[in-house]
């Protein structure tokens, strides 16, 4: 089955502008500290916050390095959605143990256990279907 060229290229989109939330949240999380979240914290949280941060953005930035050569990138992409679906997990748990969280958190959750592990679906059919 050959490749079709307009799932592929719109996977890519998709990617792309995925793509914008962790590294806009992951640079905005750099630079305003955790008052990008409203909360006042410890210098010890601070640094904490802005350290995961940095990683947020640093997966963003990989997802988009996966983008050119999207066919390809399978394994880059398990490993991220991985991580992400991880961390999604650690997000549900706070809202099970603590309460529910900002209208923005909620949207995070819903990015980190359901639409990139769909993306990461869509980018293995689209590997599958190259050759």
């Amino acid at each position: 089955m050959k490749m079709n060229m307009r799932e592929r290229r719109l996977l890519q989109i998709c990617v792309g502008a995925g793509g914008l939330i962790p590294v806009s949240a992951g640079i905005a999380g750099i630079y305003l500290g955790p008052q990008f979240v409203d909360a006042a914290v410890s210098i010890t949280a601070d640094s904490h916050f802005r350290y995961l941060s940095g990683l947020l953005f640093g997966i963003g930035l990989l997802f988009w390095s996966a983008i050119p050569r999207i066919e390809a990138s399978g394994k880059l992409f398990r490993i991220l959605t991985f991580l992400v679906f991880i961390g999604g997990l650690g997000r549900l748990w706070s809202l099970v143990a603590v309460g529910i969280p900002s209208l923005k958190m909620l949207s995070a959750l819903a990015m980190e256990l359901v639409v990139t592990p769909l993306l990461c679906w869509w980018q293995s059919r689209i590997s599958k279907s190259r050759a």
